[in-house]
């Protein structure tokens, strides 16, 4: 259990029964606060069903956040992108829970559990209006390495890639 604000989370492996909640989640987030099409809930849900088909639980991992009373808060996600680097993927935060050290939680669990699996560095890709997450990575050693104007989900948008050492 960790403590957050006035709530004790958990972290916990990412799961079956996630796949659901995460991916919808996903979807409907997205399309409320950016205008995504229904194409990003499909891509995240076939992330999630390749993860759960054929991740390496030895060096790839999802977390996600639950409070006391079960609810699924958020989640983060390392696998492996190759020998040296893992990526860091499918970052979800509720938008009622952000701002509560949650998401640094996570992010944090994240990173250690790259770390102690021997990554030299994590990867991420994201969108410049994602503005709350890219400060947090800013605090948390990572690096804006480029942007470039992408279409995508429907969308114009910045699309983003970051990078830090471990």
């Amino acid at each position: 259990m960790i403590p957050s604000g006035t709530m004790t989370i958990t972290l916990r492996a990412f799961n079956a029964d996630d796949l659901d909640w995460l991916s919808d989640l996903h979807g409907v987030l997205y399309a409320e606060a950016e205008g995504f099409d229904a194409s990003f809930g499909v891509l995240v849900r076939r992330i999630l069903t390749e993860f759960l088909a054929g991740h390496d639980p030895t060096c790839e991992r999802g977390f996600v956040a639950v409070a006391p009373d079960g609810t699924r808060l958020g989640s983060i996600f390392c696998v492996r992108q190759d020998a040296t680097t893992a990526r860091l993927r499918l970052f979800l935060l509720r938008p009622e829970m952000r701002g509560q050290g949650i998401g640094r939680q996570l992010l944090e669990a994240c990173t250690e559990f790259a770390r102690a699996c021997g990554y030299a560095k994590m990867t991420l890709a994201t969108h410049e209006s994602h503005r709350a997450a890219c400060a947090l990575y800013a605090r948390s050693g990572w690096s804006l390495l480029s942007s470039k104007d992408v279409v995508s989900f429907g969308q114009k948008l910045v699309e983003q890639h970051w990078e830090r050492p471990l």
